[in-house]
């Protein structure tokens, strides 16, 4: 399917005594940009800078030396057909697994188009992966299927440490759980790629081998779209930690805790975030004691600051052991900068693989929470980050107010007289009165999903993986106008609300 090649939105609408304006947008590609984004100017003092994110070696996980006996296998699997906007979840089942028994030891994920190449993040993006395997049940969640893998556009790679494997049979059967996004609006083709550190049965070195199990930490552990907002300004001093400042996050029983059914050894763990993400944080309580036992950093190549997917997180080292009870309460917490603007759709997930057996610290009597080694190094499709003018891009705030439909209609990634591309006034509104937004595409393919986001004045800069932000003074988003569940709002429509400050919006769509 093709649709308008257009840059997806900018509108203005004027609200107050007269009107609201939005613009700018996401969507087409536009020309890769050789400078550090515009944004960098404005970074938040919250920010860690990149400096002094703590490192114990410049080492990198996907750098780590080949365990002996170990042939790495490259699967992929697809193809996968993307629709413009398509960002919903999906499971393919049966997916290419090894064809003999044995340890995996390694994953490392991408995304490829047909020729091999690998998509830019802000043309195909990987939103999430996850590697399940049907037939074993999952640690934290006994009723789902066992999540041994996960990854998000920050593509982190696992290594176990040796004497350490995770245990694969023929018999296993795997699903991948998926959420691919096309930020065009041109149908494209994908694989997933991923290839996997095996041990085979028999092969030097695996007698000795220590069977590991994933242990599965999310801080909304066991939903199907397990995410949270983060709004600017949330928390205190300029970070928000979930679930600690969350007022009511768990109404029932906490979704980031598991009680450890075994005794045990943690012997690896990295965290998982989205943009906005500092850190994640792995706890162990124990007879009213509380240990901290690791903090996974997000370390930003982006030139922006914490505002994209130029991300790597930090590992745990091959040599971290820590000792787990049987009844210990291992738990997870997330941590965003607030500053800069609003993260919604937030994730906090941290993969911890528990050994059967072996030497380790005991971390209620020894320090066991040290520095990390990043995953991996800046990844070139993460190149375009966006933010710096482009003549594409107007300022519409000072075309002339007129009257606002009652409804503006969203069609082909356009947003009638409120987009950037159609504007020649700015559509106003008088206090307390509304302007509904209605998504013609909601049911377009397997659906083309829109948000009105609020930004930051003009919001006319180049579009890349690093802007346009939700760093509006006055906060407002629609949620994903759309239907087939998670991790859409159900409803094809959204009114402004009606106690906007008089002033000028502008708006994009973050999807």
């Amino acid at each position: 399917m093709q649709r308008s090649a257009h840059a997806s939105l900018g509108l203005a609408i004027l609200v107050g005594a007269v009107l609201v304006a939005a613009c700018s947008s996401s969507g087409s590609s536009s020309p890769a940009s050789t400078a550090a984004s515009a944004a960098a100017s404005s970074a938040p003092t919250s920010q860690i800078p990149q400096s002094t994110v703590p490192l114990s070696t410049t080492t990198t996980v996907a750098e780590l030396a080949t365990r002996t006996g170990v042939t790495t296998l490259h699967f992929k699997t697809g193809p996968f057909d993307i629709q413009p906007g398509q960002n919903n979840i999906a499971s393919k089942f049966s997916i290419p697994q090894p064809d003999q028994n044995g340890w995996i030891v390694g994953i490392r994920p991408n995304l490829e188009f047909a020729d091999g190449t690998i998509p830019a993040v802000d043309v195909i993006h990987l939103h999430h992966g996850v590697w399940l395997s049907v037939g074993e049940k999952d640690s934290t969640r006994p009723s789902l299927p066992q999540r041994f893998f996960a990854a998000g556009e920050e593509k982190t790679a696992m290594a176990l440490p040796a004497p350490y494997g995770y245990k694969y049979q023929t018999k296993d059967h795997w699903l991948l759980n998926y959420m691919l996004h096309n930020l065009t609006p041109t149908a494209r083709q994908v694989w997933v790629t991923y290839d996997i550190d095996f041990i085979p049965d028999g092969a030097p070195g695996t007698q000795a081998m220590v069977p590991a199990r994933p242990v599965w930490m999310d801080v909304q552990n066991g939903e199907v779209y397990p995410v949270f907002d983060v709004l600017k300004g949330s928390g205190a001093n300029g970070t928000y930690t979930y679930p600690n400042q969350a007022t009511n996050p768990y109404p029932a029983a906490p979704k980031n805790q598991w009680t450890a059914d075994a005794d045990g050894v943690l012997v690896a763990t990295a965290g998982h975030l989205h943009p906005g993400g500092l850190h994640t944080d792995l706890y162990s309580a124990r007879a009213g004691k509380t240990a901290h036992l690791f903090t996974s950093m997000a370390k930003y190549y982006e030139p922006a600051g914490a505002v994209s997917w130029d991300v790597a997180m930090t590992a745990t080292l091959p040599s971290w052991r820590v000792a787990v009870k049987k009844g210990d309460v291992l738990s997870v917490s997330a941590t965003y900068d607030s500053v800069r603007a609003s993260w919604y759709e937030s994730m906090g997930i941290m993969i911890v693989w528990m050994g059967d057996s072996g030497v380790s610290s005991d971390p209620f009597t020894q320090k066991v929470d040290q520095p990390g080694m990043l995953t991996h190094g800046h990844l070139a499709e993460n190149d375009h980050h966006g933010g710096t003018p482009d003549p594409n891009y107007k300022d519409l705030t000072a075309l002339p107010s007129a009257a606002a439909p009652a409804s503006l209609d969203i069609k082909d990634f356009l947003y009638a007289q409120g987009d950037m591309s159609n504007a020649k006034t700015v559509p106003t509104v008088h206090t307390g009165q509304t302007i509904t937004f209605k998504n013609l595409d909601a049911k377009v393919g397997p659906g083309e999903w829109h948000t009105i986001t609020a930004c930051a004045a003009p919001c006319n800069q180049a579009t890349g993986i690093a802007y346009p932000l939700a760093d509006g003074p006055v906060i407002f988003d629609s949620g994903q106008l759309g239907f087939g569940g998670a991790p859409t709002a159900e409803r094809d429509t959204w009114t402004i609300p009606t106690d906007l400050p008089t002033g000028t919006y502008t708006y994009f769509c973050r999807i």
